[in-house]
């Protein structure tokens, strides 16, 4: 689950622009518990700013200490891009295993197309 993390990251960044901590907490709507590990989080961020995939900057507007404020950059665009169609791919592949396994679960004969 750990891989599915970069490009859900991407995505939600795609969406808008966001610290960490507010990542944490959508990350729940891709399948991620709520008690999700922020160490990950910020070790898959790190490495997709060391990547060229996002960038950040650090925000110290308003009360509180600074938060480092994370984007998708052109790359990270690209890369997500790629992700979706691996995903689609994957989406095919469960799907047919799923044809098949209802069909021999009900005693009939898998299609093949």
């Amino acid at each position: 689950m750990e891989r599915f993390m970069e490009p859900c990251l991407l995505l939600l960044l795609l969406e808008k622009p966001s610290h960490g901590y507010d990542l944490i907490s959508r990350l729940v709507e891709f399948g991620f518990g709520e008690n999700q590990d922020p160490g990950m989080v910020y070790r898959n961020l790190r490495r997709l700013e060391e990547q060229g995939m996002i960038s950040s900057r650090w925000d110290t507007a308003g009360a509180g200490p600074a938060r480092r404020f994370y984007e998708v950059t052109g790359e990270g665009t690209d890369y997500l891009a790629a992700w979706a169609q691996t995903i689609r791919q994957h989406v095919k592949t469960l799907e047919k295993f799923l044809e098949w396994y209802e069909a021999l679960r009900k005693g009939e004969r898998p299609s093949s197309t």
